[in-house]
């Protein structure tokens, strides 16, 4: 956490992020409409507004940008007419495109492109609700002059966009391959893969903490899913879990705040998958996200030999 604020700072920013995320399914209860939940928001709410993380608050108008532009996207692909596992890739691909495009490495755009497709998205609710949400998100942080001191602008590794590209698009297959194409897209999980591939230094014992954090998170979200009948009970449950599991690991990791979030908006089907889905699919990404690190590391050392 930030320890450059205080304590009574930091249980401020987490009552007032807390609140939008209860906030946020709220409102999906009173209007019947499960298609205005952003799991992934839930993760931008603690991450830029408790832990300030430099990366998606830099720029406080990508935060609004690059999220609704990638929903748009996804929304856009999921009315194409070809088969699920294509309708991910052509998404993933856009998405890439896009903060390419708007200089933009805000991951959480990821998973706002992922979510129409995933959960099948009929109407323009989702989009208005991803602007609205988004909004919010950077008001929040223009209005506490979150990003105060900060470098608007950093050098981007665009390498590691083509290198997650790739990773993502033999996940697609396998999961192809073997008759779960349902599993091609977990969006938390791609949202850390990338944030992973971005980091200078990135070891097995992070991997795994990361495996097992959001492994957890996807079982304790679909137990209390299935257990009991208050969403807004099951979110409350959800984030105070999340609370202790991250300081019991002691890893700070925004997305399994959106986790427990998923079988509000996913399909039941793939609601029962999610535990062991989370598993399988956090140990290959995060796998091979440390077998290029440790490639590269090789790589470099050879060439400043030379």
């Amino acid at each position: 956490m930030d320890t450059s604020i205080s304590k009574k700072q930091m249980i401020i920013s987490y009552v007032i992020a807390i609140t939008f995320i209860v906030a946020m399914i709220t409102a999906s209860v009173l209007l019947n409409n499960h298609q205005i939940i952003l799991p992934e928001l839930a993760a931008m709410a603690i991450a830029m507004w408790v832990y300030r993380e430099a990366g998606w608050i830099r720029q406080p108008s990508k935060i609004l940008l690059a999220p609704s532009l990638t929903a748009v996207i996804g929304f856009m692909v999921n009315l194409l007419p070809i088969f699920y596992v294509g309708k991910v890739g052509i998404t993933l691909l856009l998405s890439m495109l896009l903060l390419r495009l708007i200089r933009s490495n805000l991951a959480p755009s990821i998973a706002t492109g992922l979510l129409p497709v995933v959960i099948d998205v009929d109407g323009w609710s989702f989009i208005v609700s991803t602007f609205i949400l988004t909004f919010i998100l950077m008001l929040g942080v223009l209005i506490f002059r979150l990003n105060n001191g900060l470098e608007k602008e950093v050098k981007i590794q665009y390498k590691y966009m083509v290198v997650f590209l790739v990773l993502n698009f033999v996940w697609i297959s396998l999961t192809w391959a073997v008759g779960y194409p349902q599993l091609a897209a977990i969006p938390p999980i791609l949202v850390v893969v990338y944030e992973s591939l971005q980091k200078p230094m990135y070891n097995g014992k992070v991997a795994f903490k990361q495996s097992l954090v959001l492994t957890i998170s996807a079982t304790v979200g679909t137990l209390l899913y299935f257990a009991l009948d208050s969403w807004i009970l099951v979110t409350m449950l959800d984030i105070i879990l999340m609370l202790i599991l991250l300081r019991i690991v002691g890893i700070r990791l925004p997305a399994v705040y959106a986790f427990p979030l998923l079988p509000f908006v996913f399909p039941n089907d793939i609601v029962a998958m999610l535990p062991l889905g989370s598993l399988i699919a956090s140990v290959f990404m995060f796998s091979s996200v440390l077998a290029y690190k440790k490639f590269e590391m090789k790589r470099r050392g050879k060439v400043i030999q030379m």
